[in-house]
């Protein structure tokens, strides 16, 4: 994809500059006012707000959430699970996309390219969660092999996607 492909969004807006360094500044901390933000790129509050809300409005920001530690709610073990699936139609995937989004211990669901079908990133307290999860999984629908994969330490994570900056063009 071109780097003018990756500025110009679906409707045809270009993200300049200053858009990116707000979706910098909100990706790092949501909870500012818009005249901080306003501050840190540049822009008096009401021009800040406007563009927050183009932004908002074209789908670029998706939503703002506060991002928990799940450890100290109880959710102490992370499972990546591969699928197979000897099925690849339409209607089976659309029954198994239903039972996921259905289990709220699913963080993400992908399908793949590569020797599996399907990765979930699972997040359970304990081993008998896991095992109910993991009923409730292969009793949702027909599946060839299930492979799970725990997660013995969380080395990086972030959340924030690295905006690339704008080219010239």
């Amino acid at each position: 994809m071109s780097d003018l492909a990756l500025q110009t969004i679906e409707s045809g807006r270009r993200l300049d500059a200053i858009d990116r360094k707000i979706l910098t500044v909100l990706q790092e901390d949501a909870s500012l006012s818009v005249a901080e933000i306003g501050d840190r790129v540049g822009l008096s509050s009401t021009p800040c707000w406007k563009r927050i809300q183009r932004l908002e409005a074209d789908d670029i920001i998706l939503r703002r959430v506060a991002l928990v530690d799940q450890n100290k709610i109880g959710l102490g073990i992370t499972v990546f699970v591969s699928v197979e699936s000897g099925d690849h139609s339409d209607t089976w995937l659309t029954t198994f996309a239903n039972a996921v989004r259905a289990m709220p211990e699913v963080m993400e669901l992908y399908r793949m390219a590569g020797d599996v079908d399907y990765m979930l990133r699972v997040v359970v307290a304990d081993m008998a969660s896991y095992d109910l999860f993991y009923k409730k999984l292969i009793s949702s629908v027909a599946l060839k092999n299930v492979t799970s994969r725990f997660a013995m330490e969380k080395i990086k994570s972030v959340t924030a996607l690295p905006v690339p900056a704008a080219s010239a063009v």
